[in-house]
């Protein structure tokens, strides 16, 4: 197995070595260089075009109407909300004070000068309270 490996290495190394070395007997030959052509020639004879005739266009094909099912209305079950407060009903009674209380001043006059405005700045406490 030794001599197996020994072997392949020194026929490795000596074909390494017989691609590597130039031959000095082999002259180089150079091709003559072909001037490239400018332009493609001219055709030889007229061609005129034809006129083509449409006869097989159809609006149906190409502009197809899909025809799509009406969605039945879903029916939601009635509930009894008198208990439940809604989160619009609640968010719409938030007034400045409670802001100012839930966010502190500071944060309720960035906010004002942030957005333009006090409405707005009380619709982004709403928001805040939502989440």
């Amino acid at each position: 197995m030794k001599d197996m490996k020994l072997w392949m290495i020194i026929i490795g190394t000596s074909l390494l070595m017989i691609g590597c070395t130039t031959q000095k007997n082999v002259p180089a030959v150079k091709q003559p260089v072909k001037a490239p052509k400018k332009y493609a020639a001219a055709p030889k004879k007229n061609i005129e075009l034809k006129e083509v005739e449409d006869t097989n266009f159809s609006s149906e094909y190409m502009y197809p109407e899909t025809k799509k099912k009406k969605e039945k209305p879903v029916t939601v079950a009635q509930t009894d909300t008198s208990s439940i407060e809604t989160p619009a009903v609640s968010a719409s009674k938030m007034g400045k004070g409670e802001c100012v209380s839930m966010i502190g001043q500071t944060k309720f006059d960035k906010y004002t000068q942030m957005l333009g405005d006090e409405a707005s700045a009380i619709k982004r406490c709403q928001m805040l309270k939502a989440m």
